[in-house]
This record gives structure tokens, sequence and C-alpha cells, in this order.
């Protein structure tokens, strides 16, 4: 069978599935909150399989937890195409956010079985464990210890806001499964995902041919006063950690201004102690997000904080505590993967342009131990890590198209 334009998934059945799958760990107005390794994680895991094993699948898992489903290929020597993503979501996330990446990979294979279409390298749709990383710190946490970033006793290690560790959590769900991790060989990787931005939608583009993905520094600060009453306590005598916070925000917000066009930085996560209404905070915990697309400006972002926020915390007379809480280089994916990406837009008719990831994805991880490359369709408004986050029918169809076709152009349609 040649690969040509009419050769699409069923949308219908796709989307079907998303709202399936967002029926577990529904959030508190229309989106979700499906957090790695809770129960509600434990339940769409055992959903996915249960889809999996039905369209003739069949499962390992790793000791990470990460979820491997099977399709055979007509040679039993060549690499698996992997595709998928991942199905945990933010506290407050939405319903596409990494899930259509791994539903639209099975839906490929669901479309390859309805057209009885082989392939010569098997192809594998993969689910990994602890994408956000809200839970546990940091994000990609599985796919890092696959591609040998991580050590898995040092991920096993980490622990969630009410001490609990990765590894014994993981066991409790019974999601441990027996595979050592980063095993697999894998021929190449694709990841299919929302845009996570507003591009695509305010350029009215269907798909977006990711060449690129940002670097990131994560940069966790404690800042040290001295909690004391807000009415009693004279305003040259006081050690506010809270406003130290306040001007390394503006900081951070003016380090990402002057390396303008294409780097960002914010302050996303915070905690402030005792946190009392009358009370000025004495202790104060905040990650600081910095991201480029190149790894000069990344670091040069992160040297200027690191000497400029320590002399704000003087002038205050606060102690001050910079370590660093995530890290990876920008990324620059497979010619020839993301050439297959573009071929598959170009066959189907599908609008598209070349992209940058301003988010961290597993196929960044993936990337330093096989080919790899990432589809985006649009979402409303680019809102992300919301539960407003919303995307159409029409564009989770065309993403998925996008994905069947370059996948079936790297695993080799069989005649």
């Amino acid at each position: 069978m040649a690969l040509t334009g009419n050769l699409r998934i069923n949308g219908d059945r796709l989307w079907d599935s998303l709202m399936d799958m967002a029926k577990i760990g529904p959030g508190l107005r229309g989106g979700n909150n499906r957090q790695t390794l809770t129960d509600e994680d434990a339940e769409g895991r055992r959903l996915f399989q249960s889809w999996c094993e039905k369209a003739g699948l069949t499962m390992g898992v790793d000791t990470m937890g990460n979820m491997f489903f099977h399709r055979e290929g007509t040679d039993p020597d060549a690499l698996p195409v992997y595709v998928g993503s991942h199905l945990d979501t933010q506290p407050t996330g939405g319903k596409y956010d990494g899930v259509l990446g791994v539903l639209g990979g099975l839906e490929l294979i669901r479309t390859l079985n309805d057209l009885n279409i082989k392939t010569k390298h098997p192809i594998v749709v993969v689910n990994w464990t602890n994408e956000e990383g809200t839970r546990f710190a940091p994000a990609m946490l599985a796919s890092g210890v696959f591609a040998g970033i991580h050590t898995q006793d040092w991920a096993y290690a980490r622990e969630d806001a009410k001490g609990k560790t990765f590894g014994d959590e993981l066991e409790r769900i019974g999601w441990k499964g027996d595979e050592n991790v980063g095993a697999r060989k894998m021929h190449a990787l694709f990841e299919l995902h929302i845009e996570q931005g507003p591009i695509l939608e305010i350029e009215g583009k269907d798909i977006g041919v990711v060449t690129h993905g940002q670097g990131l520094w994560w940069l966790q600060i404690t800042l040290t006063g001295k909690d004391s009453h807000t009415g009693s306590t004279p305003m040259p005598m006081r050690r506010n950690a809270g406003l130290g916070m306040a001007r390394i925000t503006e900081l951070v917000h003016t380090i990402a201004m002057a390396h303008q066009p294409s780097a960002v930085g914010a302050i996303g996560h915070c905690d402030v102690y005792p946190n009392s209404r009358n009370v000025i905070p004495g202790k104060v915990i905040f990650t600081v997000d910095f991201r480029s697309p190149d790894i000069k400006t990344l670091n040069a972002m992160k040297a200027e904080l690191e000497e400029k926020a320590p002399k704000i915390a003087k002038e205050l007379g606060l102690e001050i505590e910079i370590e660093e809480a995530g890290h990876f280089d920008p990324v620059t994916f497979d010619e020839g993967c993301v050439t297959a990406v573009r071929n598959a837009a170009e066959r189907l008719g599908y609008s598209h342009r070349n992209m940058i990831s301003g988010a961290g994805h597993d196929a960044c991880w993936v990337n330093r131990v096989a080919p790899t490359a990432m589809v985006m369709c649009p979402c409303v408004g680019g809102l992300s890590h919301n539960e407003d986050e919303e995307i159409s029918k029409e564009w989770a169809a065309a993403g998925a198209d996008v994905l069947l076709h370059a996948v079936l152009e790297t695993a080799v349609i069989e005649t």
C-alpha cells in the first residue's frame, strides 16, 4: 500500500477515547487532576492497558513504570518505531496535554488494524511516567532515567509534598515493572502533543513541525528572614522574605526581557511561611524557570540571577540559598524524523510551520539515545496547564494523521 492523502485515522474514535480517559481524575471545572502515581493515575493506566490489549498489543513495563505496548513487524530483527507521550496531568490540568500523544498512538494502531496494514519495523506505543514533575520533581523523570540522565535510585528517592517517595508510590499503585530501564532500543520515536502556546492558532496553521526544543534551568531559591507581626514591627526592622521574593520576581522578568526574542523567565511555584495574614513572611521557597533555545543565552540568564539575587537578599537582611532543581540543554531533533513529519503534513494537505517547543517533553530526553521528532497541533488561546485547555476534534485528528504518516514512512509499509 502506498502512502496517500486518503490514509487517515478515525477522528471520532480518537475523540471518544480522549473523552473517556478524561472521566478518570476529573478536575473541578472540566479538566483533569490525574497526578503521577496516584490512584487516578493507576486507573488511567488500567484503562489504557485494556484498550491496547484489545487492539492486539502486548505490554511491557519497566522499573520506572513506563508502559510499552508492542505491535509486531514483519522483520524480527528490525528495531521498533515508538510513539507516545504521558497520561499524568497537572493538579489543574487539561484533557489533552500528553494524553493526545498516547491515545493518538493507540488510534494509529487501531487504524493499521482496520486496514490490515503491516510494517517492517514493529511499532510500540509508550506512556512515560511522571512527565509533568508536579508531584515528584523534576519533570520528565522516567524518560530521563531511560535516557541515562538520572539514576533510578535518585529517581526513587524523589519526595512529594507529603514526604512520600516516588519508589514507594510506584510500588503502592502496582505499576513497578520488571524490565530494566533503558534496555529497549529504538529505531525512532515520534511524540504528538498540543502546542501549549498560541502560535499555530494565531497563524491559522494545522501542524507544527518541531525542529528544536528550548533548554531549561529550574533554580529553587530559599530566602530566610524573620517572622514578625505585620502591625507592630517597625518598617526599618523588618526582615521580609516576601519582599525579597517580589524583588527577585521582578529581576527574573528583567533578565528574560533583556535576552529577547526567544528567552522566557518566570516564577511559577512558591511556598510562603508561615503564610498568615498578620505575620511578615520569615521564609519563602520559590522556583525560577528560565528557558531559551540557545545554550549561551540560557546559561547567561542563570549566571545573572546567581550574581544579582544575593545582592537583593543582602540589602534586605535575608539569607539566600540557590539550588539547581532541574536542567536540560536545548534540543535539536533528528533531521530524518523531522523531514518525515513535514512530508506527512504536505502529503495530507495540512498547513504547517517549523516550531521550537517552548515546553519540555519526554522526546527531549529520548532524543539523547534515539532519533526523535515531535508533531504539534494548535490549542485554543495557547492555554495549557489549565483546566480550560481546549482543542478541536479536527485539530486532534490532523495531528494524529500526521503522526500516522510519519510513523509509516519510518516503519516502512509492507506491500
